[in-house]
């Protein structure tokens, strides 16, 4: 992998047996090892209330990834801005861009992160959650992440500025992620650097690329567009390991789909016992047209099929997200899959 730039996307996934702590522990190490061999950028998404998913405070972990890596970047892939004040946001990552500067990014998405129950319970503070409001609530972070702030008129005549710190002296990266025209479209409109979430999303991948690309807007930061792609890949010493590691978030996949009740990720043996006992036909259909979209297989296939999407699409950068699942025997304080699919794909270290 020489001339395609990779990143990891982190759910912090924990299977059964497994404890919080144990989840993100492993994150962590693993977030050591990417900056190791040489992958560009580290990024912990924001879900709520999933037996399965630990990373429900990008902030949190992103600083946590900080003060044990020294050279890639880290960041939020992304921060769900209707569950949070715009405020909140710009100071949180101002500090974190104040821990690691240079190396903080900010993703940010547009949808809640959850289900509905869970996504008043985030809102009910305020009207942060206004959806309708969510391309100014962006600008307004981008300024106050800004030394010079943001400045608040009043009907009055009165000025208030607002800053996120008292002296930045540089701001994260922001970027605007996204599975709908909606959000392609507001990040060419705003000159904003663009990431579709490839790895659920399933399709409209080329339509929201080409409505980011033609429509896009240069801005003094971002005189061009900037794109790259996410992607689910389990890489293994060999096809037959890593179509079997696939197999719990496969499964995983059937249950958030089929609407049913979500529990910690299955471990190998127990995911091919479910397949072996006979998922119904819609179940089958369900995991053959996820599997499909995914990158499974040796590292050397896995590595020449990404290189292949990668020019497809026209990008020099794809961030995998890493969806190994465990065998029994594995550690419960590691993942030892998702390590090696790293290791299998590394790019190489970097200065």
């Amino acid at each position: 992998m020489t001339s395609l730039q990779l990143s990891v996307l982190d759910l912090v996934p924990v299977r059964d047996g497994q404890t919080s702590a144990q989840g993100i522990g492993a994150s962590l190490a693993l977030a050591q090892r990417a900056d190791e061999l040489g992958y560009l950028r580290y990024w912990f998404a924001e879900h709520h209330n999933m037996p399965a998913v630990a990373s429900t405070t990008p902030p949190v972990l992103i600083a946590a990834a900080a003060s044990r890596t020294h050279r890639i970047r880290v960041g939020s892939g992304g921060v769900m801005l209707p569950n949070h004040a715009a405020l909140i946001v710009a100071e949180q990552f101002a500090a974190l861009e104040a821990i690691a500067p240079g190396r903080i990014d900010l993703g940010i998405g547009r949808a809640p992160g959850s289900d509905p129950v869970i996504t008043q319970l985030l809102r009910q503070s305020g009207t942060s959650g206004d959806v309708e409001r969510f391309p100014s609530h962006v600008q307004d972070i981008q300024l106050m992440l800004q030394a010079e702030g943001a400045t608040v008129r009043f009907t009055s005549g009165g000025e208030y500025s607002v800053r996120s710190t008292p002296a930045a002296s540089g701001s994260p990266d922001v970027w605007l992620l996204g599975s709908s025209d909606y959000s392609a479209q507001l990040a060419a409109s705003l000159g904003l650097p663009y990431v579709f979430a490839n790895h659920f999303a399933g399709h409209g991948l080329e339509r929201a690329l080409d409505l980011y690309r033609t429509g896009y807007q240069p801005s003094e930061a971002h005189p061009e567009p900037r794109t790259f792609l996410t992607a689910n890949v389990v890489a293994a010493p060999t096809a037959e390991e890593a179509q079997e590691r696939a197999l719990p978030q496969l499964r995983m996949m059937v249950r958030i789909r089929g609407g049913r009740p979500l529990v910690p990720l299955e471990t190998v043996e127990r995911a091919r016992q479910g397949m072996a006992d006979g998922d119904d036909d819609a179940d089958e259909r369900t995991i053959d047209a996820a599997r499909a979209g995914w990158f499974i297989g040796d590292g050397a296939s896995v590595a020449a099929e990404l290189e292949a999407f990668a020019a497809r699409h026209g990008v020099e950068e794809i961030m995998i997200s890493p969806v190994a699942g465990s065998y029994a025997a594995d550690p419960l304080d590691a993942t030892p899959g998702r390590l090696q699919t790293l290791e299998l794909l590394a790019p190489g270290p970097q200065s």
